[in-house]
């Protein structure tokens, strides 16, 4: 059965003792609560807690013409506005080759490379914000995100306990995908990037040149 929203703030007022929703329109707190949540961004923050297989997006990008980095790395590349979460960066389309001199900084890659071939977990309607595509271990723990997002409103002295809920089903959550997925080489943080590169974390370039 497919994930709904409802689904999901039904199983996130199970969670805080609340009683169901007979529709996304009742007029009752918990249900203004859970919209809030929704509404910035709760779920889209969900992808961001892991590297979920059905939410992956594969794509070869060329670099951005308008953008001349001042220093550092020769062209940058600016991440597509599904982007969540960085999961791979590399040379070819079988993702057999890591780019691993490449940075990671605010909306853009930055490389020596004209194209690089990305993987990144995506909150698109076809992939990371489809429903339809949720394994059900990663709707439970959107239900206990949401839960542990308005407990605090409805039953403050349970905070942490829901809290530990959300953690418990986010492990669960993401040992459940790994099995779904194949290994892939992990994207390299711009933190270690800079470590290995000796490059510090300022500007790349200037986005004043951005055409169009």
């Amino acid at each position: 059965m497919a994930t709904s929203r409802l689904q999901i703030y039904n199983d996130a007022l199970l969670l805080c003792g609340e009683r169901f929703l007979n529709s996304l329109t009742e007029e009752r707190e918990p249900r203004r609560l859970l919209d809030h949540v929704w509404n910035n961004e709760g779920v889209e923050g969900c992808l961001e807690e892991g590297q979920w297989f059905f939410a992956m997006r594969t794509i070869r990008i060329d670099y951005d013409p308008g953008i001349e980095p001042e220093y550092g790395y020769q062209y940058a590349f600016e991440k597509p506005s599904d982007w969540r979460l960085t999961s791979a960066v590399c040379q070819d389309e079988f993702f057999r080759v890591p780019q691993t001199r490449y940075f990671d900084e605010s909306d853009y890659w930055y490389s020596d490379l004209t194209e690089l071939y990305i993987r990144y977990v995506s909150d698109d309607s076809g992939y990371g914000l489809d429903l339809s595509r949720w394994p059900r271990k990663f709707t439970k723990f959107v239900a206990a995100h949401f839960a542990s997002e308005i407990i605090h409103k409805i039953d403050a002295e349970r905070a942490n306990e829901m809290l530990a809920v959300r953690e418990r089903r986010l492990m669960e959550s993401k040992n459940h995908d790994a099995m779904a997925d194949s290994t892939v080489f992990p994207a390299q943080g711009s933190w270690s990037s800079a470590r290995q590169q000796g490059y510090s974390r300022r500007d790349r370039g200037n986005r004043g040149n951005l055409i169009g």
